[in-house]
């Protein structure tokens, strides 16, 4: 059996508008977050799944909750939180982004490296396949656990992960599909 899994990104928050590193904290939605998050239900409205988890961060649940929760139970997973930035929360990411690949392996200082968040997503994996195998799961989260799904389902190197996120190329689009074997 498989788990199909589509990923959806929260609505855009007043940090992402500012470029600022959210991490951890709640990160409160902005007006366009609002309306994304509206319409992301309203785009993939007529495709069904058994279940929908969000990160319990703040942004992540009231998006999953604008979009789904009309029509389905939404459950927080701390598993599925971004990368804690540390000492960078609540910064500009342009002090850390052109070094973002130093901290795949070393944590930000006080905070998680990328390879911690690939662990807490594989963890994550593994409950659903133990407990939603041959289910259709969403999963409303951030940019972290979107690449380490990159990294485990899709076999990229977190290079490449950084490299094709389509946050770089503005290529949005209402949820991407990942199987889980």
């Amino acid at each position: 059996m498989v788990v199909k899994i589509t990923y959806f990104v929260h609505g855009t928050t007043y940090d992402n508008e500012r470029d600022i590193a959210t991490g951890w904290l709640p990160g409160e939605l902005s007006p366009l977050g609002i309306e994304q998050s509206i319409h992301l239900g309203k785009l993939v409205g007529k495709k069904g799944f058994d279940v929908v988890f969000c990160s319990d961060l703040k942004r992540a649940v009231d998006s999953a909750n604008l979009a789904f929760s009309d029509r389905y139970e939404i459950i927080p997973d701390r598993r599925l939180r971004e990368v804690d930035f540390g000492d960078f929360t609540g910064l500009p990411v342009s002090k850390f982004k052109q070094r973002i690949l130093e901290y795949v392996e070393k944590p930000f200082p006080k905070g998680e490296s990328y390879k911690d968040v690939e662990r807490r997503v594989a963890e994550f994996l593994e409950f659903l396949k133990q407990e939603h195998d041959g289910e259709s799961v969403a999963i409303v989260a951030h940019q972290a656990p979107q690449l380490a799904l990159e990294v485990l389902l899709n076999k990229k190197t977190w290079a490449e992960a950084f490299a094709d996120d389509w946050r770089n190329t503005g290529a949005w689009q209402p949820g991407w599909e990942y199987v889980l074997e």
